[in-house]
């Protein structure tokens, strides 16, 4: 029996890539720029399988060309790139890898409040440059992160992974999110919640941790801005167009909000001009960035592939539906 033929779009990490060449047919993309839109419609047009990143768009066209499609696995928890819809629609199993980096994008949450708070970038840049004659006592004074409020939106995985956190750093936690967390959740990790402008109100930090639909693109808005403390920071580790990037640029120049840290941007990779500024931590899409973490992402999205071909359910399915009815 022909092996299934799969084209990866990355050489993904040793333990993924054997498992995947192992069962299937297997073409990798071994360049270092991402592949263009033209050249994946012309990767697929055999393929029954395509193991993605979340930089390659996966729309109509991309469904279309590739008559013989049976799955798409996105190495990604966030699925926003496919256009899940259209693959239901021709019978295409979208599978993506959530839980394996949960723990490390709380992480880099984490790295971003802290050194947008601290001043942490300012002053690298200020040693670095030679700027440095020796300590002084006002220089580069930040903001305590010990004992303040933190306000997480989204109390999925990841926003609990954040909350967990600030007990070491003796903070009050508020949480606004589409399902309130069971008594027991609250309890646990002492968080209370929140309507989402008493959260805005109240949060010494913000951090975002909600996926990217329809409910939530530009859901921090410029509303949502003004009613922010004046020295309060946003931190976003989710998806880039959840934050309207001009009206936070507005809030940041008006000094509606101290600063922001961000990981994630509305127009990947542009980043709006206006951001580059002093307050605000700019990181190229890090927050599941470690070895252990991308390792274990490119090896479940390769075990969903490898699962759909040998005759079983796919670990992590976006859309069950498609099984049911095939």
């Amino acid at each position: 029996m022909p092996k299934a033929k799969l084209f990866i779009t990355h050489p993904l990490y040793p333990e993924a890539r054997t498992l995947l060449q192992g069962s299937c047919d297997c073409e990798f993309w071994e360049k270092q720029e991402r592949p263009t839109p033209q050249e994946l419609l012309a990767r697929l047009k055999d393929k029954e399988g395509l193991v993605c990143l979340l930089t390659e768009r996966i729309g109509e066209d991309v469904i279309r060309a590739a008559p013989k499609l049976r799955i798409v696995a996105d190495v990604a928890v966030g699925y926003d790139n496919v256009d899940v819809p259209a693959c239901t629609k021709r019978g295409v199993v979208v599978t993506n890898t959530p839980g394996v980096l949960d723990e490390t994008t709380a992480d880099f949450a984490w790295a971003l409040m802290l050194a947008v708070a601290r001043r942490v970038v300012e002053a690298d840049q200020y040693v670095r440059a030679g700027s440095w004659q020796g300590w002084n006592f006002d220089q580069f004074c930040g903001t305590d992160v010990w004992g303040k409020t933190l306000g997480i939106v989204g109390f999925g995985r990841i926003g609990r992974a954040v909350a967990r956190r600030a007990a070491g750093f003796g903070m009050k936690v508020i949480y606004h999110s589409k399902t309130k967390a069971s008594a027991e959740v609250e309890k646990q990790l002492n968080a209370e919640y929140r309507e989402m402008n008493a959260l805005l109100a109240e949060a010494d930090f913000v951090s975002i941790h909600v996926p990217l639909n329809g409910d939530t693109r530009q859901l921090f808005d410029a509303p949502k801005f003004f009613r922010m403390k004046p020295t309060a920071y946003l931190i976003n580790t989710a998806r880039g167009p959840i934050v309207d990037e001009a009206a936070l640029v507005h809030a940041l120049e008006a000094k509606k909000i101290a600063g922001a840290g961000l990981d994630v941007f509305e127009q990947e990779p542009f980043i709006h001009p206006g951001l580059k500024r002093p307050n605000v931590v700019l990181a190229p899409h890090l927050g599941s960035a470690s070895n252990e973490t991308r390792g274990k992402m490119a090896l479940l999205a390769a075990q969903n592939a490898v699962a759909l071909f040998q005759g079983q359910r796919p670990p992590n399915l976006v859309n069950p539906e498609v099984l049911k009815t095939s």
